[in-house]
């Protein structure tokens, strides 16, 4: 009965991996096997927390609340029924995995709800580590290669790939939750103001806004790219792969044809450059 009821667990997770769009690939075949679940569920316990954060028609308080009582379901883990935390307990327990660095997600989803302005990049900074870089963390634990040198790259890949995905998003998350990731102080240097986000305004002065925010990522990015071989096998690629996707969206976010605020998304083309390019850069 219980090997039943973890099996159905993981299947859960699985499936949640599935119905949700990502530009980077998740729990894909080019991970090792045993890996592709234990990411899953990772993938699904902090897609679930988001989509609390997320549920705009519910009072922020309300969704703050349930986000505290997902890290008291977190802290008794073992107690609670609910398929995510059935196999979350399991792969916590199998690799060891730091709790805190759940409840760093947790606290991050907390702000989103609170929190829709940045003043500058410090503090847009200190959220991608409480909303980004546990999960690289997460997956340098999962592959048993902790070190001082695979944190601090796991933590440049995972913040400039949360940045992008701010970038990607500029017009979905304004108009949906009113948040801009933007460092006002940044915004202010290059005469930027609310109004470009809430008319939509695609002039130089936001175009020279984001020019400067994409390379920074994309520099961040490519300075933790040594992580993709000191994790060595399938992971290794795995991380190249999720490297390439993370500098093509950059170069789609750059070609944007003058509007900023289109959402670009990778295709099966870019899909073969990706493979190329984590074939070629051991």
């Amino acid at each position: 009965m219980q090997d039943t009821r973890l099996e159905k667990a993981y299947q859960h997770c699985e499936q949640i991996v599935r119905d949700h769009y990502e530009n980077f690939p998740v729990a894909s075949w080019f991970l090792p096997k045993h890996l592709r679940r234990p990411i899953a569920v990772i993938y699904a316990f902090a897609r679930t927390a988001d989509d609390l954060a997320d549920e705009g028609e519910i009072p922020a308080e309300q969704r703050i609340q349930q986000l505290k009582q997902y890290g008291q379901q977190l802290d008794s883990i073992t107690d609670h029924q609910a398929p995510i935390f059935i196999a979350l307990a399991h792969v916590i327990q199998q690799h060891q995995l730091p709790v805190q660095l759940f409840h760093d997600l947790l606290t991050a989803f907390k702000m989103d709800i609170s929190k829709k302005r940045y003043a500058d990049f410090s503090e847009l900074q200190f959220y991608c580590q409480l909303s980004a870089n546990p999960i690289g963390r997460l997956l340098v634990h999962l592959n048993q290669h902790v070190s001082d040198e695979a944190i601090q790259h796991a933590d440049a890949i995972c913040t400039a790939l949360q940045l992008i995905n701010f970038y990607q998003d500029l017009l979905q998350d304004y108009s949906e939750n009113e948040r801009i990731y933007i460092p006002l102080e940044e915004m202010q240097q290059y005469a930027v103001t609310e109004n470009h986000f809430k008319m939509q305004i695609s002039d130089s002065a936001m175009q020279n806004l984001m020019t400067f925010q994409i390379q920074r990522a994309q520099d961040m990015l490519v300075s933790g790219k040594q992580l993709g071989t000191i994790l060595t096998g399938r992971m290794g690629f795995e991380l190249r792969m999720i490297i390439a996707g993370g500098l093509l969206i950059c170069k789609k976010l750059t070609n944007n044809n003058g509007n900023v605020f289109a959402r670009p998304r990778l295709n099966k083309r870019d899909g073969l450059s990706m493979l190329w390019h984590a074939t070629m850069h051991k």
